[in-house]
């Protein structure tokens, strides 16, 4: 009797083992193939571009100005426009989302109003649209503090009161502040709590913790903010309609007081306003292959610096 129930108890864990086996390989099986989905999604979309803007995409393309409307020629001004635009709203945006995220992580106290009214305000501004960014550099940058320089410095004559790309890298770097501010709080918090305490009870200060313990430690993650700043920052389009994106300039950006081209706004030129979509559809793949490849450009150096600084810190 008791033979058989051993045989049987045996059976019931066999059974429920094949049984969770079964759930956890479906488990299993269904991550990998999301996972191939998106890779196979990604591969996709960069075969079809590449395949489509291979005919126009060339170095004289890359280096030469624009002739005949835009169908001819090259995308020299967007591409340095466009590359102007992501370093001064990474210079902007980096060093004042660091800031934020230090006073948020080892400034404010758990139960300050204050930090909690910041951090609302920063999730806030992530699921605001792009667009209204745009209108706000419009109202805030060129039309109040813009306007507001012109009088006080060029006797009213217009100068910085209209769009340039000064205004909209500033407003591309109010976009991509919850994303900076997001990352760096996150690296900040892996920094273990007795590294602080134990700098603290030696006698530093908290400032000199910060600055030789906390931020060393943390620096990838400033990167990684920076990397997903410049890849939102180089695609958005909606922020620079109004703050500085010009439809067709044949010159190079001479100071951050004049307009530019930009990439992104030049596909959507040539998509949208063009009076042969489809003989301009060959100069819309192309100007997106280089928009790519600018992207992942600079995340590619943001990555090999974030490489050298985990180097020398290990």
């Amino acid at each position: 009797m008791e033979k058989a129930i051993s045989v049987s108890e045996d059976s019931f864990y066999k059974t429920k083992k094949t049984g969770g086996n079964i759930k956890e390989n479906a488990v299993v099986g269904l991550t990998q193939i999301a996972v191939l989905l998106i890779i196979a999604i990604l591969f996709i979309i960069l075969g079809i571009i590449i395949y489509q803007g291979r005919e126009k995409f060339s170095w004289e393309f890359i280096s030469s100005f624009p002739t005949d409307g835009m169908t001819k020629g090259g995308i020299f001004p967007a591409l340095i426009g466009t590359f102007i635009l992501v370093i001064v709203m990474s210079i902007a945006a980096v060093p004042f989302g660091t800031i934020t995220a230090i006073y948020l992580t080892e400034y404010a106290k758990e139960n300050s109003k204050f930090a909690a009214a910041v951090r609302f305000s920063i999730r806030t501004l992530a699921v605001v649209p792009s667009i209204i960014f745009g209108l706000f550099g419009l109202g805030f940058f060129i039309q109040f503090v813009g306007t507001g320089m012109d009088s006080a410095f060029n006797d009213g004559k217009l100068h910085w009161g209209q769009p340039n790309i000064l205004w909209a890298s500033l407003t591309m770097a109010l976009l991509t502040l919850p994303v900076i501010i997001v990352s760096v709080e996150e690296a900040l918090k892996t920094i273990p709590r007795e590294l602080r305490e134990a700098s603290l009870a030696l006698g530093a200060t908290k400032w000199q913790t910060i600055k030789k313990i906390v931020f060393p430690g943390s620096i990838s993650g400033i990167m990684t903010g920076t990397i997903l700043a410049v890849s939102r920052g180089a695609g958005e389009v909606a922020p620079i309609l109004f703050t500085g994106a010009a439809y067709y300039l044949a010159t190079l950006p001479e100071s951050l007081s004049d307009q530019f081209m930009n990439l992104g706004y030049h596909v959507y030129i040539m998509s949208t306003q063009s009076s042969d979509v489809e003989k301009t559809m060959p100069i819309q793949f192309a100007t997106t292959l280089v928009l790519l490849i600018l992207t992942l450009s600079l995340n590619l150096v943001a990555v090999i610096i974030r490489s050298r600084i985990r180097r020398r810190a290990k």
